[in-house]
């Protein structure tokens, strides 16, 4: 949903429902996944999806309560500082993930892109920038859909339907 309001496909007046969506199924929703999948100890999975949600539980706050405060002059350094932060902790995910799958690899490459287009965009004021990073965010939440149907669709089936190319032995 952000990335369409990024990519410009949809008015940034829809944002209030974003941040609804972000605080809930974004934020409260994967840091509880996070720490279910800590508790069965997946580690990588655990720490990437609660990661993922403090991140929409922090971009709730932001948006909500905390941007009003910041000079309107600053509020773009502001969001950049906040996407390059969360862009380094992407990275590492990104270098801990080369033996989980391709998909994985390549959504997490794909948000890496993303997060760091619209942390310069932000950052920059630049327009261009922040459609490009909405659009890369879009590739990745394709990704991100693909790789859910075919975890989803192996664990239903109790077989594999859709490729992932696993990297580990």
């Amino acid at each position: 949903m952000l990335s369409m309001i990024n990519a410009d496909a949809v008015s940034i007046r829809t944002a209030p429902v974003v941040l609804g969506v972000a605080l809930m199924f974004g934020g409260i929703v994967q840091l509880i996944a996070g720490l279910i999948q800590l508790r069965s100890g997946n580690t990588f999975s655990g720490v990437l999806f609660s990661g993922f949600g403090a991140f929409w539980m922090s971009y709730f706050a932001i948006g909500q309560w905390f941007l009003k405060d910041v000079p309107a002059v600053q509020a773009g350094h502001a969001v950049g500082l906040f996407l390059y932060a969360f862009g380094i902790f992407l990275v590492v995910m990104l270098a801990t993930s080369l033996r989980t799958n391709i998909i994985v690899v390549l959504a997490l490459a794909i948000v890496v892109a993303a997060v760091f287009l619209l942390g310069a965009g932000y950052y920059g004021a630049h327009t261009t920038l922040i459609h490009w990073g909405g659009y890369t965010g879009l590739a990745a939440a394709a990704c991100a859909f693909y790789l859910a149907l075919a975890e989803l669709c192996e664990s239903s089936y109790g077989r594999a339907l859709l490729p992932v190319w696993p990297l580990s032995k």
